[in-house]
Formats: C-alpha cells, structure tokens, sequence
C-alpha cells in the first residue's frame, strides 16, 4: 500500500464524518485534523479521501437502488402470480360450469 493510502486511511479511521465529497473542505478538515507541512502531499491526501468518499457514495447509491428494483420485480412477480391464480380459477370455474350444462342437457 503507497504511502497516500496509508495516511489517508489512517485519518479517515478517526475522523471519516469531517470529511466529504468536496476538496476544498476535506483540505481545510485535514488542516484542523493533522500537521502537513508539505503542501503536495496535503494535496494527494485530500484529493485520495475525496476520490474514496465518493467512489463510496456512489456504491451505497448503486446499492440502493439495486435493493429497490429488486423489491419492484418481487412485487411485480408476486402481482403477476395472483393474477395467474385468478385467471385459473376463472378457469376452472368456466369449466365446471359447461360440464354442469353438458351433464343436464343429456
């Protein structure tokens, strides 16, 4: 693991709340949070946290759409089968019907 990654994890272990999906905020965050004396690295740490909390954004977003679409299809799927039951008892029910008139027409 680099050296960005390392130092990055090691402040959001601690403090991941402060931080968010802007570079300029997650850069002034860093200056309360830790002592950076270069201005390069203070740089690659902010912009590494801001690139991880967005990419983890983003999956919590795809997460939760995944779980919502999933919970769509099962009630469509769901709606689709009590629909096949009605339509098979509507069935059944024709038939017995003309069986009933067949069987008193004889």
């Amino acid at each position: 693991m680099d050296r960005i990654k390392r130092l990055s994890y090691e402040v959001l272990e601690g403090h991941k709340l402060k931080f968010g999906e802007d570079f300029a905020d997650n850069k002034k965050a860093l200056d309360l949070i830790a002592i950076i004396r270069s201005k390069g690295l203070k740089n690659e740490i902010a912009g590494y946290i801001t690139k991880f909390i967005k990419k983890e954004n983003r999956e919590e977003k795809a997460k939760q759409s995944q779980i919502e679409s999933s919970r769509i299809e099962n009630y469509t799927l769901e709606e689709k089968i009590s629909e096949d039951d009605t339509i098979e008892e509507e069935i059944i029910a024709i038939t017995s019907d003309s069986e009933t008139s067949e069987a008193t027409e004889e």
